[in-house]
């Protein structure tokens, strides 16, 4: 296993699946992920949000759990990392809005690291201005978002996801088994089932 050390930019509201699924699951491979918010530190928890597909217009939303934070933001040196998670929900409407978390999302961008976002998390990357171009998948909400800052908008099924380069995106975490698989070999994660 490669070990790789990944930042996770989260905030309050974050997609609770989007998350702690992949917290874990990169971590399980042997990864070392730390997850941060803007103004808190390692230690601090924040609110966590579960949305649910019930046959409305759009999504439902619930609490979901406290989740805890093992980095502090203040502390992050995005030349230390060697990709970056952008879990979905509301967070990323108020992380775009922070022009550190910009910087920090440019960085993984400009250095071709592996970057995986997951529904809202496509908010931050228009924000970052870091879609010019490329595919990207998101909830089908922010397709405007992602077409306004010259994405082309991956309209694919829930439970799917796409690469573009170092970037692989998803609509929604029914796409966990996708998106996780497609970023790890894009992280060149070698997993031996013998």
């Amino acid at each position: 296993m490669s070990g790789k050390r990944l930042l996770m930019l989260c905030g309050d509201f974050v997609e609770d699946y989007e998350a702690m699924v992949p917290f874990q699951a990169l971590q399980a491979v042997g990864h070392r992920v730390e997850a941060v918010c803007p103004d808190k530190g390692a230690g601090d928890a924040i609110a966590t949000a579960i949305h649910d597909f019930e046959g409305d217009q759009t999504y439902t939303e619930k609490p979901g759990h406290r989740f805890a934070l093992n980095a502090s933001f203040a502390d992050v040196d995005p030349t230390a990392y060697d990709g970056l998670v952008v879990p979905g929900g509301r967070a990323p409407e108020y992380l775009r809005l922070d022009p550190r978390v910009i910087e920090i999302v440019r960085h993984f961008f400009e250095a071709g690291k592996p970057v995986a976002a997951i529904c809202h998390g496509a908010q931050l990357l228009a924000a970052a201005r870091v879609l010019e171009g490329r595919s990207c998948s998101a909830y089908p909400a922010c397709r405007p978002e992602v077409e306004l800052a010259g994405g082309r908008y991956a309209d694919i099924a829930v439970d799917q996801a796409v690469t573009d380069g170092n970037l692989v995106t998803a609509p929604a975490w029914p796409a966990h088994p996708a998106w996780i698989a497609q970023y790890l070999e894009v992280l060149g994660t070698r997993i031996d089932h013998a």
